[in-house]
């Protein structure tokens, strides 16, 4: 836990389940974990975990491996990307949302192939007029 008056800029990389109460700015990554932003939380920083869960405020990107939840006292200014997202009634939520239930969202869409040469619907030569 980091408590209410611990201030901390940096990145930030937990092995264990994580709670803020205090302020970071830099970065949270808990992969396999989760990230709790207590009420008293404040993070300029993107946060990266299994389930990030916002209390506080997030200024920053936040991705959950499986859900993210903002809470009805929860202020996110960013973008979130999770396969699950739970916007509680009275959350504030300014940002973009992507979800996407199967494979990573960064995946390459399938290559069309090439469409053939076909004869020409009109041919010019047939046509012109003397």
């Amino acid at each position: 836990m980091i408590g209410p008056s611990v201030v901390i800029e940096g990145e930030i990389t937990s092995g264990e389940d994580l709670v803020i109460e205090g302020e970071v700015s830099g970065s949270i990554s808990a992969k396999g974990h989760e990230v709790t932003i207590g009420s008293a939380g404040k993070c300029k920083a993107d946060v990266s975990a299994k389930v990030v869960r916002v209390e506080g405020s997030v200024q920053g990107d936040i991705s959950g491996v499986e859900k993210v939840i903002i809470s009805k006292t929860g202020n996110v200014l960013g973008n979130i990307d999770a396969p699950r997202v739970t916007l509680e009634d009275g959350a504030k939520f300014k940002g973009s949302i992507e979800m996407d239930p199967g494979e990573p969202a960064n995946r390459e869409l399938p290559i069309k192939p090439a469409v053939k040469e076909s004869a020409p619907l009109f041919d010019t030569e047939k046509s012109k007029v003397s």
